[in-house]
């Protein structure tokens, strides 16, 4: 039975349906001004879009794809905004005129809220669901009680880096209905991306308060359903036990405004995941620059399914008469045309705008605390982040650590997390399923709630599949947003070379990472620098990757005692940025000196070197300890000071971030060098070889940076 819909949500409706439909058609009449940036509109998926934006709430978040402009308009965004993001306006309330028509990213008061949205072709859904499993975790436990403002992230470190109201996640307002829930828009052709799996899977699994809205036209851009899909977003649903689908038509708009009034009241107060499958028409084209008409067989029938005049009889069918519905029409292209010239009149960013955002202001710049208290003991690396994250979960609700077998059963491979979860819980420390996406790109919901994941890829040979959240979602966030939406978590990334680990378990990847921009990295040598630096990424607002070395958690490996180390005191914090001149030599004239710039394993290396050479008076060892940002200051400072320098990595020496870093010293010091800077790293074979043999002929050693240490300085 069709459950009525008052004349006032119908009227509504109309004018949101009508104002979408009069921007289409003023983009196409000013095709050759508007189009001179790419855009998509959303000519006949208004209705189902309409039925959604005018449903939610504030403190609801909304995940749309680059076709949803109706759905924009109905939570309340103006033509004008959305044309100032069309034309890439200074103004653009989304981007600043950074990222693409109908690429929002909202924080306003009164509307739901939008993180950062990339080019949306399915790689929002984990995000989405990121948020989601914020919910999920801010409602067990009682952990939160909801009575005032979530300002969690450490009042004593400056301003707090996100303000969340916690209190919509109390009982009362889930029975209330009140509870938020999160919109995840998708087109139909981006569900068969495997992220869209692991976003599913992950809803069905943990019961997220999330709806996954699928508007299904038919296409791709040029390729169709028939071809490149073997079941609908309906069907494909059922595999995912406990993801409860529907499948409406998306251009009625009884049917879908009280399919998605039915959907969105359940998860509001149930608490579990729905999908509702849109069948719509695409009435205009894929994109401003993929026309239609180039390529579409189906126009016909898809326009004899307009939404448009289906919507107009409803209204005329409930008492509205064709005089009002013609005057709104006319109002509604009068101040489309308004706003159109109003846009176009707007300024344009100026050259300066690029040089913001790039990161969140850290009011973290001074080492403080204490960082080898008297009378403890030297304890490895390892317990030293170990000890970090149970101090910061002590101290923090909002901090959370999980990935794959991080768990009670076994708290890391490396015991990396062990006890943590005895100590804090499931809900706060849990395993994920063998799912790098999902790991990595839920940090943006979960950062967008108000929490602060730390959360780890088990080996960083298993990064890769990671990387497009990395890249996509993560380190683009803030800029993209013009600041509104930073996404901060840590990413814990075991890394290197230890022990025959062969070709799966050994990588070195900082110089992939290293291209990213938009993240924080730190590589550090030793077990207190590992915590100080823990400790500054948890209370930085930005996204942070923290490389630590398996052969250093331990000190297995002959020759890297020196990572173990006095364990820090609770309020020890290092920040990012700043070296360490570990092994520091005064200038000498009349004697060959060197400054070796290393990270990592390479520390080791090199303290060894000029210990077995007996040249710690002639060679300074600097610890770059962060990769970005990096001390250009201190690493210029020791190679003026020497003269000579030698790059020492882990990482094959070709193509990578310290053979950058050896031009950039040799750019900015030649005048005070007295032979080229020359780097040492791993052979450039595809992998590391599983045969200890071949393992030592790959990677360098001690002995390999003494013959090279002889070499510059006999330059």
């Amino acid at each position: 039975m069709v459950k009525s819909i008052n004349k006032e949500i119908l009227k509504s409706a109309f004018k949101n349906l009508v104002t979408a439909k009069a921007m289409t058609e003023i983009y196409e009449e000013n095709f050759k001004t508007v189009s001179k940036y790419v855009h998509a509109t959303s000519r006949g998926h208004e209705v189902i879009q309409t039925a959604v934006g005018m449903q939610l709430l504030p403190q609801d978040y909304m995940f749309p794809y680059y076709r949803d402009d109706a759905m924009l308009l109905a939570i309340g965004m103006k033509p004008y905004d959305l044309m100032l993001q069309v034309l890439a306006k200074k103004d653009d309330p989304f981007s600043g005129g950074r990222t693409y028509y109908s690429h929002p990213s909202l924080r306003d008061v009164d509307k739901p809220k939008i993180p950062h949205q990339s080019s949306a072709t399915g790689m929002q859904a984990i995000p989405a669901t990121g948020v989601a499993l914020g919910f999920h975790y801010r409602e067990g436990d009682n952990l939160f009680d909801g009575k005032q403002n979530q300002k969690e992230l450490s009042e004593e470190h400056g301003k707090a880096t996100n303000s969340y109201d916690s209190s919509v996640h109390l009982k009362d307002s889930r029975q209330r209905g009140n509870a938020p829930v999160v919109v995840c828009s998708l087109g139909d052709a981006s569900v068969t991306e495997g992220e869209v799996a692991e976003a599913f899977q992950m809803a069905a699994l943990k019961q997220l308060p999330i709806l996954y809205l699928v508007q299904d036209n038919g296409w791709d851009i040029s390729a169709n359903a028939a071809e490149t899909r073997a079941q609908n977003a309906f069907e494909y649903a059922a595999g995912f036990h406990g993801l409860e689908a529907v499948t409406i038509d998306g251009t009625n708009f009884e049917e879908s405004y009280n399919t998605i009034k039915d959907v969105i009241s359940k998860i509001r107060t149930e608490r579990r995941p729905f999908l509702v499958h849109a069948k719509v028409p695409l009435l205009n084209h894929h994109t401003s620059g993929v026309r239609m008409e180039f390529y579409r067989d189906d126009l016909e029938e898809a326009r004899s399914r307009d939404p448009y005049p289906k919507l107009k009889k409803l209204l005329l069918e409930n008492n509205f008469s064709e005089t009002e519905l013609s005057e709104m029409e006319a109002q509604v292209k009068t101040e489309v045309q308004n706003s159109l010239e109003k846009a176009l009149q707007a300024e344009d960013p100026k050259p300066e705008d690029l040089f913001t955002h790039d990161f969140a202001l850290t009011e973290i710049t001074e080492e403080v605390g204490e960082r080898s208290p008297k009378g403890a003991e030297k304890v490895v690396m390892v317990d030293c982040a170990l000890f970090a994250i149970e101090e910061l979960m002590a101290k923090h609700k909002e901090c959370l650590l999980y990935g794959q077998d991080v768990g009670g059963r076994l708290g890391g491979v490396f015991r990396e997390a062990a006890t943590l979860a005895q100590k804090f819980g499931d809900n706060r420390v849990f395993n994920t399923p063998i799912q790098e996406a999902f790991i990595v790109g839920s940090t943006v919901g979960m950062s967008a709630v108000g929490l602060k994941p730390i959360v780890e890829v088990q080996f960083a040979d298993y990064i890769w599949p990671g990387l497009n959240q990395l890249f996509t979602e993560v380190s683009r966030s803030c800029f993209l947003s013009n600041g509104k939406w930073p996404v901060s978590m840590i990413l814990r990334v075991p890394i290197g070379a230890y022990g025959s680990g062969g070709p799966y378990h050994s990588s070195s990847v900082e110089s992939v990472v290293t291209n990213i921009r938009g993240l924080k990295i730190a590589y550090p040598s030793n077990g207190a620098d590992l915590k100080g630096l823990l400790k500054a990424a948890y209370y930085d607002p930005n996204p942070v990757v923290i490389f630590e070395h398996k052969g250093l958690y331990w000190s297995k490996v002959k020759g890297t005692k020196g990572a173990t180390s006095v364990m820090p005191s609770e309020d020890y914090i290092l920040p990012f940025g700043k070296a360490w001149v570990l092994q520091e030599i005064w200038k000498q004239e009349e004697e060959e000196t060197l400054s070796i710039i290393t990270y990592g394993m390479g520390v080791h290396w090199a303290m060894n070197a000029s210990e077995e050479l007996g040249m710690q008076d002639k060679i300074e060892v600097v610890d770059l300890r962060t990769l970005h940002p990096l001390d250009y200051e201190t690493v210029f400072k020791s190679v003026k000071k020497c003269g000579k320098c030698l790059v020492v990595t882990e990482e094959p020496s070709e193509n990578g971030f310290s053979r950058g870093l050896q031009g950039r010293i040799q750019e900015e010091c030649f005048q005070q060098l007295d032979a080229p800077v020359m780097l040492i790293g791993s052979e450039n074979m595809p992998a590391i070889p599983l045969n200890s043999v071949l393992e030592e002929t790959m990677i360098p050693s001690t002995e390999k940076v003494k013959q090279k240490i002889l070499e510059v300085l006999n330059y």
